[in-house]
């Protein structure tokens, strides 16, 4: 395979494809709703009509307007149709060629929830069957690859990533060109690059997304990530409970060494990269680094202290470059369009666009790809269009590590340095939003009782602070606990904070410490009321952090 050979295979495809095409989303979320049969009805209405010849029906992934699924769009046009039923099908073909009016209720593809967002990773989420190589290759698929191959040294590969101001997705936010040069630097003939696909926290359901969507994309840009440091092996680490992922993940490295675009002589080059999958058993910690490589490896998924860092000495003792998927999602645009283009988007200290799950008491949830430094109220209040009865109370960000922030703060911008100066963080992209109803003293117990069950056990301050910290907010519920288990519960958390192995231990308080913060109130209200003094009752004293 090389250029003109891949770009034969992109204008055959467009040339097979029909002048209208069906777009019927049947990725995880919209299955769950019946989507499979919405689009076996589709074709059936198309066989029915007998005009298959100029309309195809094709499967494809998320859309992101989850809440509103399935979704049914026709291309060209601005027909997206909203909550399909099995039993619309045939009147949105009917309308298609002019026999009718569909059934079900259209959707405006200038909501404020589509017109806010800036695509780069979910480009061709919704547009493309995630089964067809041929289809990703007709949207220019595996050029980036090639470009990096034929036209650019490995260095000059990373230097373009480390220009673009690209910073890791998963959670940390550090910055993947320096990550990539320091494998890249790195002596030895053997090298890996994994894609760290274990997406563990409540509500965040972004990397599934991607890898049901695009799963090319996200291939496409491990293999240039190889080449750039060096290594000639991959692994994706995705979830068992991802089974859609999964298969497409697996088809499409079929599609990929059938084309020799992967294995041995990627384009015919003396680079070789092969991709392997391997299925974790659903363990949160398994997003930590190391976890993650002893997961692979086969032993028990446990953190292990660094230094060295897995860019030094990771799987199989080997440098290795660890990347999640919304990260590698980006490398091929970042290759293909410039890394001044991709810094053009954002902000100063964080470029580019971030994915978040938007969920939580709010009218408009899914996925939603947007520039960094967009601030928090334009994502809650116009595109997530507010809460349905009441306001908005605080927006979760981070997962578990994250924190919650209060409505006052809504214009807070979101990127990595604001969210972590108002004492949330980005993390790998859910967004809870909370309404008036919410008990803040009940989401710190949700997550704590969260990080107490995916504690690996491994250190003494997150294994039994965790459980700790649990029980005081249960007694606190309970309203049992007194002003000084408060003070206890305060110390406790900086020290798991501060002592910690991991990431998970060090962040595992934060929804706590966050809570406490902005809702002191709820805390003290809980506690034991002072018998009387001198004859008045004694009032808890304010809670500072």
């Amino acid at each position: 395979m090389d250029l003109t050979e891949l770009r034969e295979v992109a204008q055959a495809e467009k040339e097979r494809q029909g002048s209208i095409r069906v777009h019927c989303c049947t990725s995880t979320g919209c299955r769950a709703a019946s989507s499979m049969e919405v689009f076996r009805n589709l074709e059936a209405a198309v066989e029915e009509h007998q005009c298959g010849d100029r309309i195809e029906v094709v499967s494809v992934g998320c859309m992101g307007f989850c809440g509103q699924g399935p979704l049914v769009q026709v291309e060209p046009g601005e027909q997206l149709y909203e909550e399909v039923e099995p039993d619309d099908a045939g009147s949105i073909i009917s309308a298609t060629v002019g026999k009718g009016t569909a059934s079900t209720t259209q959707l405006d593809p200038h909501h404020p929830f589509f017109a806010y967002q800036t695509r780069v990773v979910r480009q061709n989420s919704g547009n493309i069957d995630p089964e067809s190589i041929e289809e990703y290759i007709a949207v220019g698929g595996y050029e980036s690859l090639y470009k990096a191959l034929y036209e650019m040294t490995p260095e000059a590969v990373v230097a373009e990533i480390s220009n673009s101001g690209l910073r890791g997705r998963g959670g940390g936010g550090y910055p993947t060109g320096l990550k990539w040069a320091t494998v890249a630097k790195m002596p030895g003939d053997q090298k890996y690059v994994i894609c760290n696909g274990d997406e563990g926290d409540p509500g965040a359901f972004m990397d599934r997304s991607v890898l049901e969507s695009d799963p090319h994309l996200v291939l496409e840009g491990m293999a240039i990530a190889g080449y750039a440091v060096g290594a000639n092996h991959g692994y994706i680490y995705v979830r068992a409970e991802y089974p859609l992922a999964i298969k497409r993940l697996q088809k499409a490295i079929q599609q990929a060494k059938k084309y020799g675009l992967m294995g041995s002589q990627v384009f015919d080059s003396p680079f070789d990269f092969r991709v392997d999958i391997r299925i974790g058993a659903g363990a949160f910690v398994c997003g930590e680094e190391t976890a993650l490589i002893q997961s692979i490896e086969g032993g028990r998924g446990n953190p292990v202290p660094r230094p060295p860092y897995p860019a030094e000495k990771g799987l199989y003792n080997s440098p290795t470059l660890i990347n999640n998927v919304e990260t590698l999602a980006n490398i091929a645009h970042i290759i293909r369009e410039g890394a001044d283009w991709y810094a053009s988007i954002g902000t100063e200290d964080s470029k580019g666009t971030k994915v978040f799950a938007l969920t939580g008491n709010i009218r408009n949830n899914g996925l939603i790809e947007v520039p960094m430094g967009i601030t928090l109220r334009q994502i809650v209040e116009d595109m997530g269009g507010g809460v349905p009865d009441g306001e908005v109370k605080a927006v979760q960000t981070g997962g578990p590590s994250g924190g919650c922030i209060p409505k006052q703060l809504l214009d807070t911008p979101v990127d990595y340095k604001s969210l972590r100066e108002v004492g949330s963080m980005m993390g790998s992209g859910g967004m809870v939003v909370m309404d008036q109803d919410t008990s803040m003293v009940e989401i710190a117990h949700f997550y704590m009782e969260f990080c107490r069950g995916e504690t690996c056990g491994k250190c003494v301050p997150c294994r039994t602070g965790t459980v700790q910290l649990y029980g005081l907010l249960t007694k606190l519920l309970k309203g049992q606990a007194t002003e000084a288990d408060l003070e206890q519960m305060k110390a406790l958390s900086y020290m798991v904070k501060d002592t910690s192995l991991c990431g998970l231990g060090q962040t595992a308080p934060n929804p706590v410490l966050s809570t406490l913060r902005y809702f002191p109130e709820e805390y003290t209200s809980l506690l034991v009321k002072p018998a009387y003094l001198n004859g008045k009752t004694a009032e808890p004293k304010p809670v500072s952090v």
